[in-house]
């Protein structure tokens, strides 16, 4: 029997059952020193009671009987008894030489019950799970709390240590692999790799079951991954099932559940503890308990394997299977392909993102000033320097220590493990850029999260370039394609084009690789030279893009923008105006990502009329002589730039339009002056917001929306209004305390799980307080449990949250779920960049049947459906709504020539409508 093909086939039939603990199962057993030492290791030197992967040698009569008291409990999978068989554990007891015999015993052992099972019970069909546990070691984090960049072993340690122990459970007759208890998600991928090599060796390929285990509350694994960065980093394997265990008790896993049941595209498994331990070290779930937590997974369809961890004893396995096998599999699904990239939080690039900022100042060769940090080994400083690029709005930030005096494999591991201690900076994924492969094989071995490399190219054939695509691969990475083949560097469209072709099709069609994560590089070069040759560089690198992304269908495109402005280094402003217009036409032809210092692009609208012209002469080589014209002209723009800076020519505008060019411009300079000035003309304080700021927000928001302004300078327009508001809060509060009149209702708000930006949620917080609403703000970041909860909690009246990125519109979908599944009718407002309309009336309204989801355009418009909400006329308001939002999806359908969709008539969904 084809046991791999057999699971896969059940899997899709039936919810499959794990089998309980196996270390409080053997506690019970009372078991002494003499037994974990049998005759094998009767003098050794060392203490070995507690060491229960040594029973396997020991005493296989106690593991063969567990293991069948669990398959008569109704188990279709049993562990081995090998959690800590690997020598990083085994060590601890002096027996790390007996590593292979432990495995290679511990899967004889399971699979001889396996088969006597099945004989005495004809027709039932029972597998082996060889259990690879996480080991006493971490990859991730530093065991010295006082020397964040220490690590006690190498990647390549782990690795080995999991060969030699996945060797054994092969050897000795494993089904299949469980990789669990995961907490710290580098450890796993060394697991990961290390099972491909023995399958490749063994010419034998067993299912991979991953499970990882949330360490608190927060849903974080230990290593401070969230639940979909830990799917999407660990998604290369293609496992059998995607679960947790361990750690929280089934009751507080279900929300963590529902997540990764959203995202993976394989099985969802878990095996929670029995309860959390008690102050004696004891589980109090009762096998009741247990199976009626466990029979929620089940009805809601969440789960295709399930069994017990720490506590859980053949009796719990038996209600669990009692509680659930009544009820169908979780349908496993294909996913929308995507590119998705992790640090400690994925960051997703689909057809509805937004052009993505690629921090480019931690390059040695970029910036003189973090080169200097690393060469002194200042590494706190070159530490804020990533960080400032987070800050100023980098998704992925890209990390290059290519310098003749640095050994840059060192530099490298050291700068990427005191990274990965900085939650703020390891949030974001990281792009490893290097013209050295074993620098990028290093920056690989050191990030737990899905990152990139940067980069390979055909430039040494394509055996080296499909080898190392292939290393990439195993450690789940997606990696950057230069246009660069055995011919040298694509100068010309046609080059561009024909060797990222080339390039796509062998890592498609003979790496395996997904497209998803191929980025190409068809090479920025410098314009504006003085040499014809090179006037046409900027329009071949854009029309480029546009092809590649037509003839490479799911890869994405990306640049080094600074090459663009070479020849005009030391005129800033110049540069900055070059960047905004290549960057403009770029994206309009598909450019996904590219590497620009977040934290200098100026805004394509305020580049001035003369000089912006110029410019697109030059970067789309529409005249003759453009560069000519541009080289002549450079040296009167850069004085001219000074001299505007130095006049400062804007502040003889009115305040309000000073306000507008400051949150425009993201400059906080004047701001606590203006503001105090646009207050003491104002009748309100409130007024300020509501007027000449929240003015100024709306120009930001549709220069952004437009793609003429990027987030890295939207980011800094968050931070003049967050000042601008802050100033005002004292006089906003003071003139509250003094209004009468009793509150209207309670608002809960929050920025969604994912996103972490809060300025519209914070000024929409003060108007409606301005408003005699009661605003409970649970800050951003915020998930969609801790959301419902503090809604049942406070007894809200309205929920409203936000989100600037894209992803944040799935949260709210979850959301509107969520609270459906939770009973709860109150009504749903959502807003900010990422939300509109026509997405509320398609993606979110559909998903509640017990409730109203409402989109809020800006401050206003949420005080006033605040106010219909709570008034008499609620009725007629929502009447409107429905009708609007019926108009939106009509629109819709016709637009995609969806005709497929039954909708009910309003007047039927009027029927329907909560009481």
């Amino acid at each position: 029997m084809d046991r791999s093909a057999k699971i896969r086939e059940l899997m899709q039939e039936k919810i499959l059952f794990l089998d309980g603990a196996t270390g409080t199962m053997l506690q019970s057993k009372k078991l002494k020193e003499e037994d974990f030492r049998g005759e094998r290791f009767a003098s050794h030197k060392t203490n070995l009671f507690g060491n229960n992967d040594i029973l396997n040698l020991t005493r296989p009569d106690v593991i063969s009987e567990l293991h069948l008291s669990f398959f008569n409990a109704g188990a279709d999978i049993v562990e081995t008894n090998t959690f800590n068989g690997t020598a990083l554990s085994q060590a601890d007891y002096g027996t790390q030489n007996a590593v292979y015999d432990i495995n290679f015993q511990g899967a004889r052992i399971a699979s001889e019950a396996r088969d006597q099972f099945e004989k005495d019970n004809p027709g039932s069909i029972k597998f082996v799970a060889g259990s690879v546990g996480p080991t006493s070691k971490t990859l991730s984090l530093s065991p010295k709390v006082e020397d964040p960049g220490y690590r006690a072993v190498t990647y390549d340690e782990v690795e080995q240590a999991f060969v030699t122990q996945i060797t054994g459970l092969v050897d000795g007759g494993s089904d299949l692999l469980l990789i669990e208890t995961v907490f710290d998600t580098l450890v796993c991928k060394a697991a990961i790799s290390a099972a491909e090599k023995v399958f490749t060796d063994k010419g034998k390929k067993l299912p991979i079951m991953i499970s990882g285990t949330i360490s608190d509350s927060s849903g974080r694994i230990l290593s401070g991954q969230t639940a979909e960065a830990f799917w999407y980093s660990v998604a290369h394997a293609k496992p059998l099932t995607i679960g947790l265990n361990c750690a929280l008790g089934a009751k507080d896993m279900e929300d963590h559940l529902k997540v990764l049941s959203r995202i993976a595209d394989c099985g969802v498994s878990t095996h929670p503890n029995a309860g959390l331990p008690n102050e004696l070290g004891d589980y109090d779930d009762t096998p009741e308990v247990m199976a009626s937590y466990i029979e929620r997974f089940a009805r809601g369809g969440l789960i295709n394997i399930v069994g017990g961890c720490c506590g859980s004893t053949p009796d719990h396995i038996r209600a669990i299977v009692k509680a659930a096998e009544s009820f169908a599999p979780r349908k496993i699904e294909k996913k929308k392909r995507q590119s998705v990239f992790c640090g400690l939080e994925p960051c997703i690039i689909d057809e509805n993102s937004l052009f993505v900022n690629v921090g480019e100042r931690t390059n040695v060769t970029g910036s003189a000033r973090f080169k200097k940090l690393i060469t002194e080994g200042v590494y706190e400083t070159a530490l804020d320097v990533a960080r400032k690029q987070v800050e100023n709005g980098a998704q992925i930030i890209d990390i290059n220590l290519d310098e003749a005096m640095l050994d840059s494999v060192k530099e490298m591991r050291t700068f990427l493990n005191l990274l990965a201690s900085e939650p703020d900076i390891a949030r974001v994924p990281v792009m490893v850029d290097s013209s050295n492969w074993d620098v990028l094989h290093q920056g690989l071995k050191c990030l737990q999260g899905k990152s990139i490399v940067n980069s390979i190219s055909l430039k040494e054939g394509e055996e080296t370039f499909l080898e190392r695509a292939r290393i990439i691969r195993s450690f789940g990475a997606a990696t950057v394609v230069m246009a660069f083949d055995e011919k040298g560097q694509a100068d010309s469209l046609v080059r561009k084009v024909e060797i990222c072709k080339r390039a796509y099709r062998l890592l498609v069609e003979k790496a395996d690789f997904p497209p998803e994560d191929i980025i190409f590089d068809p090479n920025i070069f410098a314009i504006a030279t003085g040499m014809k040759e090179h006037d046409n560089y900027a329009v071949d690198f854009i029309e480029a893009v546009r092809q590649i992304k037509k003839d490479c269908p799911g890869a994405l495109t990306s640049g080094g923008l600074s090459n663009v402005s070479f020849s005009f280094r030391g005129n800033n402003p110049l540069r900055e105006a070059i960047h905004s217009v290549f960057l403009f036409h770029a994206i309009e032809a598909g450019l996904d990502m590219a590497i620009v210092n977040a934290g200098q692009l100026t805004v394509y609208d305020e580049i001035p009329a003369d000089l912006l012209r110029i410019v697109e002469d030059v970067v789309l080589n529409r005249v003759p002589d453009a560069a000519e014209v541009l080289l002549e002209a450079a040296g009167d723009f850069k004085e001219s730039a000074g001299k505007e800076e130095n006049t400062l020519q804007w502040r003889s505008e009115s305040v309000e339009e000073r306000l507008t060019h400051a949150l425009v411009k993201g400059i906080t300079e004047f701001i606590d002056k203006d503001v105090e000035e646009c207050r003491l003309a104002s009748a309100n304080p409130i007024d300020v917001i509501e007027g000449p700021l929240m003015r100024g927000m709306s120009q930001v928001g549709d220069l952004f929306g437009s793609g003429k302004m990027f987030l890295p300078q939207v980011v800094k327009s968050a931070r003049v209004m967050k000042k601008a508001v802050s100033i005002l809060l004292p006089y906003i509060e003071e003139e509250k305390t003094g209004a009468q009149g009793s509150s209207r209702g309670k608002i809960i708000m929050a920025t969604v799980k994912g996103d972490v930006h809060d300025i519209g949620k914070n000024i929409v917080g003060v108007v409606l307080q301005c408003n005699n609403f009661e605003v409970i703000d649970l800050g951003v970041m915020v998930p969609q449990q801790d959301i419902i909860k503090a809604a049942i909690e406070h007894k809200a009246d309205i929920i409203g949250v936000s989100g600037l990125i894209t992803p944040s519109l799935e949260e709210m979908r979850v959301l509107a779920e969520d609270l459906d599944e939770a009973g709860m009718s109150l009504p749903l407002m959502v807003g900010g960049a990422a939300t509109s309309p026509i997405h509320t009336a398609v993606k979110l309204t559909p998903s509640r049947t017990g409730g109203v989801v409402i989109h809020s355009g800006d401050a206003s418009d949420a005080v006033y459906t605040a106010s219909m909400l709570r008034s008499d006329k609620v009725e007629s308001f929502l009447l409107e709504k429905a009708e609007s939002q019926e108009r939106e999806r009509e629109k819709h359908r016709n637009k995609s020539g969806d005709q497929s969709a039954k909708m009910l008539s309003f007047k039927e969904a009027r029927k329907k409508r909560i009481r």
